[in-house]
């Protein structure tokens, strides 16, 4: 049987038998039942596109690697990957299981060490149940400690869990402790014990900067062999190793590139983006934020889920095919809202319409000086910074984008704030090419928080309330049909 056909009829097996939830690279996408999906193609990599209103994946399969009663694994091709991904669709009754029995060990085993640790404080509860009303997730155990009247809310991490379950832990230990605080009617409640797995802090310590200081937060490791934990000093991750990509490297890259590229953007003026990448030595082309082609060592070659070949000339059929495809359907009025073209990468798409007139956002923000996509490195910890721009009277600004729905959204933002507040600091930006001939003022950045007005997460002013005052943040709403043009209807 042919991948495709195999493929398909193991998907509607598997949506048939029962509920199933769609993984990538062990992260939750959604239930499978909220989703649709499709398989295209017969050849020997058939593409599976899902989609639904909040979620569009279009993934080139390599093949099946695990099919069981309880789940089916994918290898899975990703753009820009050199190994293999994996995405899973899990059966939950299977998982279930297994998740609650594991779940189950874990509190038992932190019940007993929470008990030698803190022999003078009563463990009033503890639980690992997700808690959706109050964006409490399932996947930390969280509980409250009592010693007289007071009370102390401490979330705890599982060991063996993701980077990014440890990385988001901050926000749910807030949302814990505001949620504690709410219920506290039998006395006070004296800051947060957050329990993290053995070498695993530096990153939630650095982040703790950007936490109002008023706000008592206690960090602890846990040893899980040796059942033991140690506290640890947060001061002690706030000289990290800081790195910003100067600005004149991604200018040469894109000197050198340019040339060959000019007469591909010339077809697209105002759609087609350039962004070098000076870490792989390569330039990305994006077609209203969405990844079509690469420049490296002065080759092209086009890349997207369905055909990847080297581009000799601008007028090669499959790069005239596949502009007019994009232009027809990555288009602000396409007829055809559900098309992969026009739902993939929202936020770039958003991006890319900030950074062609970034006063729509604000007017006191300087057209003149936009950066998009900036490369950050916080010792180990690493990211890439929306937009950074300036104000007019030369205040650094900050503005994270999202096209959905983000819990994350505000720590994220913080991040990043506590990252070039500190090159601001240090003199970084001007000295690498940034903002040329502009005076920097001192104060620290202003923060943007842009998404669609409906799209901003319930937990967005629960999570602001907790951050430093130092951190000025703006949250400005645009309208839904934002692909049609900028329009803010929503700015406090």
């Amino acid at each position: 049987m042919e991948l495709a056909a195999e493929l398909e009829a193991s998907l509607r097996e598997f949506a048939a038998a029962g509920p199933v939830e769609v993984r990538e690279n062990g992260g939750r996408v959604a239930p499978l039942s909220g989703l649709s999906w499709e398989v295209r193609g017969n050849g020997e990599k058939p593409l599976l596109h899902i989609w639904s209103e909040q979620y569009n994946l279009t993934r080139r399969i390599l093949g099946i690697t695990d099919h069981s009663e309880e789940r089916l694994a994918l290898a899975v091709e990703r753009f820009g990957r050199s190994k293999p991904d994996r995405l899973e669709f899990v059966r939950m009754e299977f998982e279930r299981s297994a998740r609650e029995l594991a779940r189950g060990e874990f509190c038992e085993r932190l019940r007993r060490i929470l008990a030698a640790q803190f022999p003078d404080d009563a463990l009033d509860s503890l639980s690992m149940s997700a808690d959706l009303e109050h964006s409490l997730s399932g996947s930390y155990a969280r509980g409250l400690f009592q010693r007289g009247s007071s009370y102390t809310p401490f979330l705890a991490v599982p060991d063996g869990e993701s980077a990014d379950t440890v990385r988001n832990s901050l926000a749910f230990g807030l949302l814990w402790l505001d949620r504690a605080r709410q219920l506290s009617r039998r006395g006070t409640i004296a800051g947060l014990r957050l329990i993290l797995p053995q070498n695993t802090s530096n990153g939630i310590a650095q982040l703790l900067a950007a936490v109002d200081s008023s706000i008592p937060i206690q960090l602890w490791e846990l040893d899980a062999k040796l059942e033991t934990l140690r506290s640890v000093d947060p001061g002690a991750a706030t000289n990290l190793d800081l790195r910003i990509v100067p600005h004149r490297e991604s200018e040469a890259l894109l000197l050198q590139a340019r040339p060959m590229l000019a007469r591909i953007t010339a077809q697209a003026l105002h759609a087609i983006t350039l962004h070098p990448s000076t870490e792989t030595r390569e330039v990305f082309l994006r077609f209203r934020g969405l990844p079509f082609a690469r420049w490296h060592q002065g080759r092209i070659f086009l890349e997207t889920a369905e055909s990847r070949e080297e581009i000799h000339s601008p007028d090669q059929p499959a790069l005239k095919e596949l502009l007019h495809d994009l232009d027809l359907h990555r288009h602000p009025l396409a007829a055809n809202t559900r098309h992969a073209l026009y739902r993939g990468r929202p936020e770039r798409w958003l991006e890319a319409l900030v950074c062609q007139d970034i006063t729509r956002i604000d007017s006191a923000l300087d057209p003149r000086f936009v950066y998009a996509q900036i490369f950050a490195r916080a010792g180990n910890e690493q990211g890439i910074l929306d937009v950074l721009g300036v104000t007019r009277s030369g205040r650094l600004a900050i503005l994270e984008l999202k096209a959905t729905e983000s819990l994350h959204l505000p720590l994220q933002a913080a991040d990043y704030w506590l990252r070039i507040r500190r090159h601001l600091e240090l003199g970084d930006l001007p000295r690498y090419g940034y903002f040329n001939g502009i005076g920097l003022q001192s104060a620290p950045p202003i923060v943007y928080l842009v998404a669609p007005a409906l799209r901003f997460h319930p937990s967005t002013d629960t999570l602001l309330r907790y951050l430093t005052r130092e951190m000025e943040v703006v949250r400005v709403g645009v309208a839904e049909s934002w692909r049609r043009g900028l329009r803010v209807v929503l700015r406090h």
